[in-house]
């Protein structure tokens, strides 16, 4: 766990609070330090520049006794130069030499060093320079008169600074002290908050990578995290759905294999078995019988030959290959061409064979030979998978911008559990009586094709041993891209 994301983001917080408070702390102490130092120069240039006191210790500079009037001056001003004789001091120098003369603290003077102000002031000009790494800070300004020269010096220790900033240094750690407590406490919290979503997530994902996509995260919050687990759950959702659609275009592709396999089999063991009889009989068949072995042979060959033609055809939609060849034509005179086409096969079957028109057709924009294969398909199921004497209706309409075409008959029927996979390649209800009528079981998922590729629609409704209805619609300005 020292690793997990919960350790680390606790982590970063707490060093970011640390650095922060560190980088407050130090600024702090700076801008105390740098603040009581500007203090001290300001407070000696305008004490100094007052005109009463310059004009006292000028006064005081033509007198025998110099040194000794100017700290007597200097005293009377203690309060306001600060002087408190433990960090901050005074003193009167000979201008000349630098020597001690007098001063708040007598110990302290003869052992005074030379500073850069001193030497300022020893040159005659008014030393107010500030060292940033010196341990004090100093003012020495030159006074001549009558008696000879002098220098007035105040240093200041920066004891009270010192003290100051170490005071304030503890205050520091205490407040970084407080502040991580509290800190620790806050980041635990926010990390749990942060974390626990992103953990249940990896629990889930940790499912949904095995194969489980029953388990949904729920997070209602409209943040990042609720997003990414929003997102997350449609994610598992559509990949359950992908993983099923594989599952059944699999078993679909199983199925489509067998099938295939099934219905060249089929023709190609009759051909073979009837082959086999002329080969071994050697001649002694009669020639009647010759002939239907032939005719058998023959009709077998062209059944293989359709079922691949078909095959053919539905693998180049499925690869968009196939072009189709779009043009206005009369929709009406292709149902009337299909109608009379099929009327003699219709009446060997002794059927009711009827055509209704609602309205009158308008033109539509498409591939005119595959339409007329889509209607004679309606029609010669019609027939087919109707009992001799049946009756077959065709009825054609308009509405909008769309036609419709339905042949409905009162024939064998579907049951209605097959009803939805009648548009399956190779699904047949009764796969004995449509392989006796000599289908191959893709008319109506190529029928189903050409419709879809003209932006139309292919239905069926069938109720078993009452007949079924199909009904193509079509748009009347074909399809977009036609």
């Amino acid at each position: 766990m020292t690793r997990s994301i919960y350790t680390k983001l606790v982590a970063i917080i707490l060093v970011l609070i640390v650095a922060l408070m560190t980088v407050v702390g130090a600024f702090l102490m700076q801008g105390v330090r740098n603040f009581y130092v500007e203090s001290f120069y300001t407070q000696m240039q305008e004490i100094f520049a007052r005109t009463d006191i310059a004009t006292d210790l000028r006064a005081a500079a033509d007198s025998a006794d110099a040194a000794e009037l100017m700290a007597e001056i200097l005293r009377a001003n203690m309060g306001r130069l600060g002087i408190d004789s433990d960090s901050r001091n005074y003193y009167i120098l000979d201008g000349k030499t630098g020597a001690y003369l007098t001063g708040s603290d007598a110990e302290a003077g003869p052992k005074l060093a030379v500073t850069r102000n001193i030497l300022t002031a020893l040159s005659g000009s008014e030393g107010y320079e500030a060292g940033s790494s010196d341990s004090y800070m100093d003012v020495a300004l030159p006074v001549s008169g009558e008696s000879g020269s002098y220098i007035i010096y105040i240093i200041d220790s920066k004891s009270t600074m010192t003290s100051l900033n170490a005071e304030l240094f503890g205050i520091i750690l205490n407040a970084i002290g407080i502040g991580l407590a509290i800190s620790i406490i806050l980041s635990l919290l926010l990390a749990k908050t942060m974390v626990t979503p992103i953990q249940e997530l990896t629990q889930a994902a940790k499912k949904v990578a095995a194969g489980d996509f029953s388990e949904k995260v729920e997070n209602p919050a409209q943040d990042e995290i609720g997003v990414l687990t929003r997102t997350f759950n449609d994610m598992a959702g559509q990949l359950e759905r992908n993983i099923e659609d594989l599952k059944s275009s699999e078993q679909v592709r199983r199925e489509f294999v067998a099938n295939v396999s099934h219905e060249l089999r089929t023709p190609v063991t009759s051909i073979r078995s009837y082959a086999e009889t002329l080969a071994d009989a050697g001649g002694s068949l009669d020639a009647e019988t010759e002939q239907h072995f032939l005719e058998v042979i023959v009709g077998e060959s062209d059944r293989m030959a359709k079922i691949v033609q078909d095959l053919l055809l539905l693998s180049h939609f499925d690869a968009g290959q196939t072009a189709f060849s779009y043009e206005e034509f009369s929709f009406e005179k292709s149902i009337r061409d299909v109608y009379e086409a099929q009327m003699l096969e219709a009446k060997k079957h002794h059927h009711s064979f009827q055509l209704e028109f609602r309205c009158a057709l308008p033109a539509v924009w498409g591939d005119r030979a595959r339409i007329e294969q889509v209607l004679i398909n309606m029609v010669s199921n019609a027939i087919k998978y109707t009992r001799d004497g049946g009756r077959i209706r065709m009825t054609a309409g308009c509405k909008d911008d769309t036609v419709w075409c339905s042949v409905r008959d009162n024939g064998i029927g579907i049951p209605k559990a097959d009803v939805d996979r009648v548009f399956e390649r190779f699904y047949r209800v009764d796969k004995a009586r449509s392989r006796e009528s000599g289908g191959t079981g893709l008319g109506l998922s190529i029928a189903y094709e050409i419709v879809q590729r003209h932006n139309g629609t292919l239905t069926l409704k069938s109720q078993q041993g009452k007949g079924t209805t199909i009904t193509m619609t079509l748009p009347v300005g074909g399809p977009q891209d036609a």
